[in-house]
């Protein structure tokens, strides 16, 4: 194992040893490739640069007790990465080759794969472009398919405690039939400037609305939004929400453990009835929200306790990441050993 002081990693880049990249060329995949350079070379007219033909996934191993590596639901990131290219019209890797390339590219940097109980896990970051030589707008005949990893601490410094969002009512993340639904970078783009402006003005999230209406709970830029009251486990449904893997094993979950699950829309005047809050995604898998301010208006609405995660919240969490990390059965079958 590399000689890491795993408790003080962040979130970011760390340089590792391998990545795994496969090339589309004439009609078909060809065979998974290792390499150690950290750049890559391609035409600078490739449509990724200028068209925006780019798909990527964000998915976690772990390292047990036991000393097995774990792979948490990665066919499901398989699934998404062929419904994001084939909205932005690309040619996707199967999803048996996505897996193998994910499981190359964590056996080649097993070192670096964190030990057990120090916080950290091994992020593993696949990527799908368009490359090769192109003018007009229209799909690229050639595609790159890469997967790198590092190993990551926790997504907000404080790790699992209560953060303020800010209401964000100037900008869009998503049009309604645009592309929200998958996980492709204009969305991220689309969504920076705000999570700038938050950050700038001391939240740890931006909440969107509905680009239509401006009357919806939409995303958190990058994370799903949940609620939680009376028991229920509440989260929007819209066309223009990435359908998180994590949110959905939050919900599965949820009425493992007796809750009622709702997927709909939730309008801004729901937002105080809430008893907890929180976004959730791979990156931190809950971040509970304390408070909702709303510049415009000057609102803030509290939620819960201001440096206590709620009940709900808390069990959700450590439930799964007992899971992930083999510390408790695993019902659902989402774990994948790294072979």
């Amino acid at each position: 194992m590399k000689n890491i002081d795993w408790s003080s990693l962040g979130f970011g880049y760390t340089k590792t040893d391998y990545n795994v990249r496969c090339h589309y060329r004439n009609g078909a995949w060809g065979t998974l490739e290792i390499s150690t350079d950290e750049t890559l070379s391609i035409h600078m007219s490739s449509t990724c640069l200028h068209y925006g033909q780019e798909a990527f996934e964000g998915l976690k191993a772990f390292r047990g007790k036991d000393g097995k590596i774990r792979v948490f639901r990665g066919e499901e990131n398989a699934r998404r990465m062929i419904s994001s290219a084939e909205r932005v019209m690309m040619q996707a890797p199967p999803a048996a080759l996505f897996m193998e390339a994910v499981n190359k590219a964590i056996r080649l940097n097993e070192e670096f794969v964190p030990p057990y109980e120090s916080g950290a896990s091994l992020y593993i970051r696949p990527l799908l472009i368009g490359v090769g030589p192109q003018m007009g707008v229209a799909p690229a005949r050639e595609y790159l398919f890469i997967v790198f990893v590092a190993p990551v601490g926790p997504y907000f410094k404080a790790g699992f405690k209560p953060v303020k969002a800010m209401l964000e009512r100037v900008y869009d993340r998503a049009a309604p039939n645009g592309t929200g639904h998958v996980k492709v970078g204009g969305n991220y783009a689309a969504g920076m400037l705000s999570t700038h402006e938050a950050h700038e003005k001391g939240y740890a999230l931006a909440i969107f609305l509905d680009a239509k209406e401006k009357k919806y709970i939409d995303e958190c830029g990058p994370a799903n939004f949940f609620g939680i009251k009376n028991n229920t486990y509440i989260t929007p449904a819209a066309r223009t929400i990435l359908p998180s893997i994590t949110n959905d094993s939050l919900m599965t979950l949820a009425e493992h453990l007796g809750m009622t699950v709702e997927r709909r829309k939730i309008p801004l005047e729901e937002l105080p009835t809430f008893e907890e809050a929180g976004g959730c995604g791979t990156a931190a898998v809950i971040s509970p929200v304390s408070a909702i301010d709303d510049p415009t208006t000057g609102q803030s609405i509290a939620i819960g306790a201001p440096d206590k995660a709620g009940p709900w919240s808390t069990r959700l969490y450590n439930d799964l990441r007992a899971i992930q990390y083999g510390d408790a059965p695993d019902p659902f079958h989402w774990i994948s050993f790294a072979e």
